[in-house]
């Protein structure tokens, strides 16, 4: 087996307080919300980029896992304090644009847009729970999202 036919399918982000996120992930970065799971066993809920709709993001505060043991999750909510536990990085077509919208509904913003050595040019925020959300405008046009195909021999001929 390659990597060539693994697709990102969902990955997790630990938050404090559920609702907050989901305002967050909806109202500002314009998310669509897929299941919602609640109350009983801790409130979760699945969010997706419109332009990936395939992928899923959860959230969900540390103590909605019944396996994790208490002084655990106190030390993920602290390490959640402090900005510690969780990254997304995401693309987009115009950084500056981005930065804006996102600066004007008064998220907490990490970094301006600055031009990387790459030639990229990204900017940060922090989600209500200090997740770290970076949005890179990347320098070349990079494929579009959702599974690739594996190559095949026929592609190399061809190239």
């Amino acid at each position: 087996m390659t990597g060539t036919d693994l697709a990102l399918a969902s990955c997790a982000l630990a938050v404090h307080d559920v609702d907050a996120a989901l305002g967050f992930y909806r109202d500002v970065l314009g998310f669509e919300v897929g299941e919602d799971v609640g109350p009983d066993g801790g409130r979760r809920i699945h969010v997706r980029p419109p332009a990936q709709p395939d992928v899923r993001i959860l959230l969900a505060a540390p103590d909605t896992d019944p396996g994790v043991p208490s002084d655990d999750r106190h030390a993920i909510g602290e390490l959640l304090a402090k900005g510690l536990l969780s990254r997304l990085v995401f693309t987009t077509g115009d950084c500056d644009a981005t930065f804006r919208h996102i600066e004007a509904t008064g998220a907490e913003v990490m970094q301006e847009p600055i031009d990387q050595p790459d030639g990229a040019r990204d900017c940060a925020f922090l989600d209500p729970s200090g997740n770290i959300l970076r949005f890179t405008q990347p320098t070349r046009a990079l494929p579009p999202p959702g599974p690739r195909r594996a190559r095949s021999a026929t592609d190399d001929e061809t190239s």
